[in-house]
């Protein structure tokens, strides 16, 4: 089967997840070309992880087309595609500006670009995925629409930036799919409160897919890790809590606890924490690594003594980087919130706090430093469950089955 992967940016410095996501399907036999709806980054190669590389998935498999080439692309397309397209753009457009514009420009954006690859790729694929359920999946959907015949359109829905927040023409989009794809049964919960009124359709084409971990990447490691070193992992954005982390290490030095944390990752709210961990006065003990390589994870997570995700609203519906620090071994602490108690079995494989709460986050990290019998049940119960649950060449046979007719 051939099939056409729409997604948002790639490569990107978070291809991760979604590069494991393609490997999976590759070595299940499936087909795969990638469309992304943002400009190539050439110096973004890098942080692909060598599970997708140009071995595994040509470069030339990767169309990127800008806004100029896409509209060259387009020709002349059969009067009743093209007056089709018209009446979509528009629909979309009405509903998008309700939103503000930036939705309406970022909408707008992606119509050329599906015309464009519509008339150059459309008639090659057996099936198309919108890996993402905003733009991304506008653009797919109006690719569907395009081409000669109808072919299968599924969507897969994750998190803040496609799911919880701007849902733009979604309503359309999900009644168009053949199936509807998400990563936690949290989302399932999310979808079906906020589309009451078409559950009993979407229902029927609903799948969980986890997001998978190729686990040799992960040597699971209890012992020769510093005693009370705290690590996150994750975009520096206002969503993710990394404010309130900062603020329960100084609640720790307080109490005399002399612990220090490592922030990976980089993002608009880097400036604002710094200057927040200058102001507590406990700069000397938190590290900004900033952005690095996928394979450095493991290692990184590795020499950690807890991590913690400390999540304050709906952004991350399911983060991938916790089950990373569950397959390393790494006792977790995370937000009561979104996707994150399905994760820890309710807190079964690791620790849960409220949201926003300095003292509950601080009391939990502090219980897991000081207590290694702790830190080892939740290690071993998690990587165990991460076993089961995310293997990626598993849960990529899976995914292929749905996507895949049926004989």
């Amino acid at each position: 089967m051939r099939l056409a992967v729409f997604t948002n940016k790639f490569p990107s410095r978070v291809s991760t997840f979604f590069a494991r996501d393609m490997r999976g399907l590759i070595d299940a036999g499936i087909d795969i070309d990638i469309f992304p709806i943002y400009p190539l980054d050439p110096t973004l190669w890098s942080y692909v992880p060598d599970i997708l590389n140009e071995q595994i998935l040509p470069r030339h498999k990767v169309h990127h087309i800008t806004l100029s080439d896409s509209l060259r692309a387009a020709g002349f397309p059969p009067l009743r595609k093209l007056s089709l397209f018209f009446r979509d753009t528009m629909s979309i457009s009405a509903t998008a500006i309700t939103s503000g514009i930036e939705p309406f420009a970022k909408s707008s954006y992606v119509f050329p670009k599906a015309l464009g690859w519509a008339q150059k790729y459309g008639a090659q694929y057996d099936h198309v995925l919108a890996y993402w359920g905003n733009y991304t999946g506008t653009c797919a959907y109006l690719f569907c629409r395009l081409l000669p015949s109808s072919i299968p359109f599924s969507i897969f829905l994750h998190a803040g930036i496609d799911l919880y927040l701007n849902q733009i023409y979604l309503r359309n989009k999900l009644l168009a799919a053949t199936n509807i794809i998400t990563c936690s049964d949290f989302n399932v919960s999310f979808i079906k409160k906020h589309f009451s009124d078409i559950w009993n359709v979407l229902s029927k084409k609903l799948y969980v897919h986890y997001h998978g971990l190729d686990f040799k990447d992960f040597s699971f490691e209890l012992n020769h890790r510093p005693p009370k070193k705290v690590l996150a992992v994750g975009g520096l954005n206002e969503w993710k809590g990394y404010d309130y982390l900062i603020r329960a290490i100084a609640e720790l030095t307080a109490r005399g606890l002399q612990c220090q944390l490592e922030l990976v990752g980089g993002g608009n709210e880097a400036d604002s924490l710094k200057a927040l961990a200058t102001r507590l006065g406990i700069m000397d003990r938190v590290k900004f690594r900033g952005w690095v390589r996928p394979e450095e994870i493991p290692g990184i997570m590795s020499k950690a003594t807890v991590f913690v995700h400390p999540s304050s609203k709906l952004g991350d519906g399911v983060p991938n980087v916790i089950k990373e620090s569950m397959a390393a071994g790494t006792p977790v602490i995370g937000s009561n919130i979104a996707g994150i108690p399905e994760l820890l079995k309710g807190g079964d494989l690791g620790l849960l706090v409220p949201p926003m709460d300095i003292k509950a986050l601080a009391d939990a990290i502090e219980n897991l430093l000081t207590n290694a019998g702790l830190r080892n049940k939740y290690a071993e119960s998690a990587r165990k469950h991460a076993v089961e649950k995310f293997d990626l060449w598993r849960n990529g046979k899976a995914l292929a089955k749905v996507l895949r007719p049926a004989q």
